[in-house]
């Protein structure tokens, strides 16, 4: 069970945590730890969109916070932003395009869905939720969601493509 404490907002933006918590209506949320397998499936999408963020116009923040609404701050394993990059002190406030949450052992299916819920009524156009141990991955938007068979994760009417199963070879 996750532990809560309550803080200020203006706390909260203030302080570091290891590992950074997440921020709901006063109460300071720990996020679970990833495993080595989390870690390489992170530090593998990191890479791959670095290599491409100059074609895709895209940016890429591992673990920052992310303003979703009033009082909430939530943390992605990863934020791509597209357009140009965006100058925010402390948290983004800007939606990402993409959302990226790689699961953890501890992760329970409600709060990886309440979460989602959450980040796409927040203006995120796509989440993408990966098990780092089985490569499974599903595509939640707006109109509903999708489990990814073939294991590439696309935006229509863009170049952005991502063959999670092909990131070593890249």
């Amino acid at each position: 069970m996750p532990t809560r404490t309550l803080v200020s907002e203006e706390e909260y933006l203030q302080t570091s945590f290891e590992p950074d918590c997440e921020y709901r209506d006063g109460e300071l949320v720990e996020r679970n730890v990833g495993t080595p397998s989390h870690s390489d499936i992170q530090a593998l999408l990191i890479t791959y969109f670095m290599r491409r963020r100059k074609a895709w116009n895209i940016h890429i923040f591992p673990e920052v916070r992310v303003r979703i609404r009033e009082g909430a701050y939530l943390v992605p394993d990863l934020a791509v932003l597209s357009g140009p990059k965006r100058v925010e002190p402390r948290v983004l406030t800007t939606p990402p395009l993409i959302w990226i949450e790689i699961l953890s052992p501890d992760d329970k299916t409600i709060r990886v869905n309440r979460k989602v819920r959450e980040v796409l009524e927040s203006g995120v156009p796509y989440v993408w939720v990966i098990d780092p141990e089985t490569l499974e991955s599903e595509v939640h938007t707006p109109q509903g969601s999708t489990t990814l068979t073939a294991g590439v994760f696309r935006i229509p009417n863009t170049p952005i493509e991502v063959p999670l199963s092909a990131l070593e070879e890249d």
